[in-house]
């Protein structure tokens, strides 16, 4: 009875101590993906899904297509509004057409000519005033005559200056304002129909689909999701007497089940505030209550991280 108390309190001590020698070199961890969630900012049925799960994507490669109708329907109505908002600025800024200019060129000639007339006979009015050999009356009326047709002959001149010219400043700035806001309209309606068709931003492998073609997919609701490489992340926990140890920047060394050799890591993270120790963690046994969140960055792409993964953490040793 007593070499068996004896072999039981040995086997304790060895895995105490093989649990403070853990504690001392390493610290438990896990892997963790922050994944993209691609999704659609307009509602529509899902006319094509292009990936599948576990699907290798690369950047800029298509995900899903909604249906496309409606959204290219608005799109072309942005460009005509564009255009005719153009063209208004266009005509605006031209004057008249030639074919209104050649008629009051043509009134201005008509003009020139009953004047030309009126000027003769008010000169042989004015002569014969002098003599007497003309009424008061008569005088009066060629002189009036006269008056009216070179007035005539400013007024077509007038006339053809302000058909060379555009519309009003006012105007002329309107049309510019309605040309800016049908071109905002048809940059909005182009960027909607490039986001119901995204493509991925990195290259990733494939998590999930939520929803297969035919399915109407809300506004903002993730249709697929995948995990960039360079989003994979260690999570571990240091003790709140080794914390100090640690900094921004510094080296730690990963450890992990299948892993062909250690992976290097640079930690990017470390909490501001203490937390106690999660009550499920990757651990044999759980000494300190008080812990630390620090997160690291892995140097390379390891494959065999993979989200919630155990790994073992420690410092590079210098």
């Amino acid at each position: 009875m007593i070499k068996r108390i004896q072999i039981i309190f040995a086997l304790v001590l060895i895995l105490t101590m093989a649990g403070c020698n853990r504690g001392k070199e390493k610290l438990d961890g896990y892997v963790e993906g922050e994944f993209v969630r691609v999704a659609p900012t307009t509602s529509g049925v899902l006319a094509q899904l292009s990936v599948e799960r576990g699907d290798q994507v690369k950047a800029g490669q298509p995900l899903f297509t909604l249906d496309l109708t409606t959204l290219v329907a608005d799109r072309d109505a942005a460009k005509a509004n564009l255009k005719q908002a153009q063209s208004t600025w266009a005509d605006l800024t031209k004057g008249k057409r030639p074919e209104e200019i050649a008629v009051i060129a043509q009134q201005r000639a008509q003009a020139t000519a009953t004047l030309e007339n009126a000027e003769k006979v008010w000169q042989r009015t004015e002569a014969l005033s002098k003599s007497k050999a003309i009424s008061v009356r008569q005088h009066d009326q060629d002189k009036a005559a006269y008056d009216q047709a070179v007035a005539q002959v400013k007024e077509l001149d007038d006339q053809l200056t302000v058909a060379g010219l555009g519309g009003r400043e006012d105007e002329v700035a309107a049309a510019l304002a309605a040309i800016d806001a049908a071109d905002q309209k048809l940059t909005q309606a182009e960027k909607r129909l490039l986001e119901a068709s995204p493509k991925a931003m990195t290259s990733g492998q494939v998590e999930d689909t939520f929803y297969r073609p035919g399915e109407f997919v809300a506004a903002g609701s993730p249709v697929v999701s995948y995990l960039p490489p360079e989003n994979v992340k260690i999570r571990f926990f240091v003790p709140e007497k080794h914390f100090a140890q640690f900094h921004m920047g510094e080296a730690v060394t990963v450890h992990c089940d299948g892993c062909a050799a250690p992976v290097s890591a640079t930690i990017t993270f470390m909490a501001n505030q203490a937390e106690f120790t999660p009550p499920v963690i990757y651990s044999i046994e759980s000494r300190d209550k008080l812990v630390f969140l620090i997160e690291a960055k892995p140097d390379a792409f390891e494959p065999m991280l993979k989200p919630g993964l155990p790994v073992d953490v420690e410092p590079h040793k210098p």
